[in-house]
């Protein structure tokens, strides 16, 4: 529709089409944020997620009691037991490191007289 310099290009076939497209794109683009920031669409959407939450909560703890007893029926561990193991490969590294700088503080040599 237009060229480089806002000129009229009557040989671009497609440009009536793309300027249409960006108008629309534009109105599009000033109505939604007219509308999401609005009182009422807030409310709607807080209304629309609580009611999701409250209904999907049920439902989430029948699935994952199902997984857990077929994790368990597979004996494969649940996400439960990677956590526990997890939290103890930590406190056994802790202690590694621990024990590794008492080591390194036991074998440094004594500099009490020494220069």
């Amino acid at each position: 529709m237009t060229n480089t310099n806002g000129n009229f290009n009557p040989f671009d076939p497609t440009g009536m089409f793309k300027g249409m497209r960006d108008a629309n794109m534009d109105a599009w683009s000033k109505m939604m944020i007219e509308l999401v920031n609005t009182d009422a669409y807030a409310e709607a959407t807080g209304a629309m997620l609580n009611t999701w939450l409250t209904t999907s909560g049920p439902f989430r703890k029948v699935m994952e009691d199902s997984m857990a007893k077929t994790l368990e029926q597979l004996n494969m561990p649940s996400r439960d037991d990677v956590t526990r193991m997890a939290e103890r490969l930590t406190n056994l590294e802790m202690r590694l490191d621990d024990l590794d700088a008492k080591l390194d503080e036991a074998l440094r040599p004594s500099q009490c007289g020494e220069k």
